[in-house]
């Protein structure tokens, strides 16, 4: 069978904005439809949606595009403070608008405070399995990636927990980092309040600086809050990096735009220098589009909520329909984090691929026999993708 046609997702009344705009992305240059170009298969794979960025966010762009000039743009003066707003209005988080520095992208975040915040050979703490670059990153800056598993846990939400013994044997005198994914890419974990204070007093125990990559805290698919590490009453939190962007949220990662929440001035003076001259100023296009979608992208990702939250519990159903294939439940992201070493398949990412559909390979993730499947897509394309996950196992 091959790729349908992208179709409007089957939404009641209320969600009739995602009606009317999945356009067919194949021969527009998108990297997640053009990695099987010519083959019969459906990409379930990179971090991106098939959705269209709301009307409010394509209109600010427009306007920007009226004006006419695209020198070279530094922070325009309703970035920072756009986003204060929100982090103030959908997470109670404080922050002056003076601490927030414009980045292309939250890996290039990572990347400037492992130059910044460590030195060549130190190291820098992750929880695993993780978004690659996590696991990539401190070796191109020159420092050490210290991997620290997480743990199954059957009676936590998502199924997966801290292990704080662990942390505890895996750091060193030579550790000066601790990246936090929160909420988990690709668990899809959201770390509780006290989960967060724990890291806080390990951190300031060992003298740590965490960086908290906070890119899918819009994303909360249950009845849970995020809490954002820095809004925590604590010396680590008040200290630490936040990195946040609208590329998940609202579909932007193309426009490459970001920013990194630096509460020390000394950070703010010495980011950008931090990367030895190899990053680039932001485009206006992007800025427009992040102002835009935090002042006014909150109806629009309320609706987009719904039907995430809607088609991971269709794609958890047809999982655990498969044998040898077992899903834990993610409470946040469009992402669902497979197991599939009980199938009796040697590689799972081929067997997919060989049945016309294309995940993420959990070796990237550092979890052989694992794959992520990306669930932001119209339905019906979905649920063709579930029917060949299926015959990828049968």
């Amino acid at each position: 069978m091959a790729i349908p046609p992208p179709s409007p997702p089957p939404l009641p009344g209320p969600d009739d904005g995602f009606r009317t705009g999945c356009p067919d992305r194949r021969g527009t240059g998108a990297e997640k439809w053009d990695r099987w170009e010519g083959r019969d298969v459906i990409p379930m794979w990179v971090a991106d949606m098939d959705f269209p960025a709301p009307p409010e966010v394509l209109e600010a762009i427009r306007a920007r595009v009226d004006h006419g000039v695209f020198g070279y743009t530094a922070d325009p003066p309703g970035f920072a403070p756009a986003l204060a707003a929100h982090l103030a209005g959908r997470h109670g988080l404080s922050i002056d608008p003076d601490w927030v520095v414009g980045t292309p992208g939250v890996v290039t975040g990572l990347a400037l405070s492992a130059r910044l915040l460590a030195d060549p050979d130190d190291e820098i703490l992750t929880f695993a399995p993780v978004y690659p670059p996590f696991l990539s990153l401190p070796g191109a800056a020159g420092r050490r990636c210290t991997r620290v598993e997480l743990a199954r846990d059957a009676g936590a939400p998502s199924g997966w927990a801290i292990d704080h013994d662990a942390l505890a044997a895996a750091v060193t005198p030579r550790t000066r980092l601790l990246w936090l994914c929160h909420p988990h890419n690709p668990t899809g974990t959201v770390f509780t309040r006290d989960d967060l204070l724990a890291l806080a007093a390990f951190a300031s125990r060992h003298s740590l600086t965490v960086v908290s990559d906070e890119i899918w805290a819009d994303l909360v698919l249950d009845d849970v809050p995020h809490v954002p590490f820095a809004s925590l009453d604590h010396p680590a939190a008040r200290g630490c990096v936040t990195l946040v962007a609208p590329s998940k949220t609202w579909n932007l990662a193309g426009l490459a735009c970001a920013a990194a929440i630096l509460p020390e001035a000394s950070w703010r003076r010495r980011w950008r220098a931090a990367g030895g001259g190899l990053v680039p100023m932001l485009n206006p296009l992007g800025y427009a589009a992040a102002e835009a979608a935090w002042r006014h992208g909150d109806p629009w990702r309320r609706r987009l909520v719904r039907l995430l939250a809607a088609h991971r519990d269709r794609a958890l159903e047809a999982v655990a329909a498969i044998p040898g294939l077992s899903a834990t439940r993610p409470q946040a992201t469009y992402l669902l984090w497979i197991d599939c070493r009980s199938s009796g398949v040697a590689d799972p990412m081929a067997a997919c691929v060989e049945a016309g559909i294309g995940p993420s390979d959990g070796r990237d993730f550092g979890a052989p026999g694992f794959i992520r499947l990306n669930l932001a897509c119209p339905t019906p394309l979905l649920d063709e993708g579930l029917r060949r996950l299926a015959k990828a196992f049968s």
